[in-house]
């Protein structure tokens, strides 16, 4: 009954880590493809073919459904996977559309006309893969109409995560920040679409200022993933060993892990 958690790199282990806590009992499969990350930096064919190489092996581990915890790979890659060539006893779900759904307060499964809501302006924090696909527009404009968003590529912020400097990414950030409110000065909301950009949310916040509701998807993800697999629990693979699978070096990667989340974990070679 296994369910696996698919990213570039390190960031998905904050939706892991949210599912873990909000289904104990469920066994999940991380698969972080550390030897190519940053996705954000691809052209959409190369995070495709990753992605689905990803995706592939944690069918192998018994995981009939994935969570594509990559903003980067929901972005650019799941609508062609889901249309082109997922089959149809497996299931590939994103991160985009839980968040999207808590920002403009529908429920899971709303799928009434788009309507006015409260935030008007919003600010879009993400990969240059990400806003270059123009997936999170996309999908809002099925929920909600009338809302001006703002996209900010934050380049190299992955790269720094990934890499420990804690100091860099957080310096980074605040330029990206100050670059998004040249063109929107007073967001309403800001939404962190990479789920590495947690890591640094204390910075997104401190730049963005108090009055600006930040989201992040963890635990929005988690949640949601509890209400899908009470309607589609034949979606539970049969796998039922929690691993924690790398495409880098498993010492290297482990080591990383624990110190941005704050407790051991200890990755294999996938």
């Amino acid at each position: 009954m296994a369910v696996g958690v698919f990213d570039s790199g390190l960031g998905g282990l904050t939706v892991l880590d949210a599912i873990a806590a909000h289904s104990p009992e469920l066994p999940l499969v991380y698969l972080g493809d550390n030897k190519h990350t940053p996705y954000g930096v691809r052209d959409a064919d190369d995070i495709f073919n990753l992605t689905c190489a990803g995706v592939t092996r944690l069918w192998e581990e018994g995981c009939d459904l994935v969570i594509l915890a990559c903003n980067t790979a929901s972005a650019a890659a799941l609508k062609r996977m889901q249309e082109t060539w997922l089959p149809k006893d497996k299931r590939v779900l994103g991160v985009f559309v839980p968040m999207i759904e808590a920002l403009t307060e529908r429920r899971w499964g709303d799928n009434s006309p788009p309507r006015e809501v409260e935030v008007k302006h919003v600010a879009l924090f993400a990969t240059p893969a990400t806003v270059a696909s123009r997936a999170f527009q996309r999908e809002l404009a099925f929920r909600a109409i009338g809302v001006d968003v703002e996209a900010q590529p934050c380049g190299g912020v992955v790269d720094a995560i990934e890499q420990g400097d804690e100091i860099l990414a957080e310096a980074l950030v605040a330029s990206h920040v100050e670059a998004l409110k040249r063109r929107m000065p007073h967001p309403e909301a800001a939404i962190l679409g990479c789920t590495h950009y947690p890591l640094v949310q204390a910075a997104f916040q401190k730049a963005l200022g108090p009055d600006v509701k930040v989201y992040s998807q963890a635990q929005l993800v988690a949640e949601s993933l509890e209400d899908y697999l009470k309607r589609r629990p034949e979606f539970l693979g049969e796998g039922t060993q929690s691993r924690y699978l790398t495409t880098g070096d498993p010492e290297r990667v482990s080591g990383k892990a624990t110190q941005f989340l704050r407790h051991s974990i200890r990755f294999e070679s996938a």
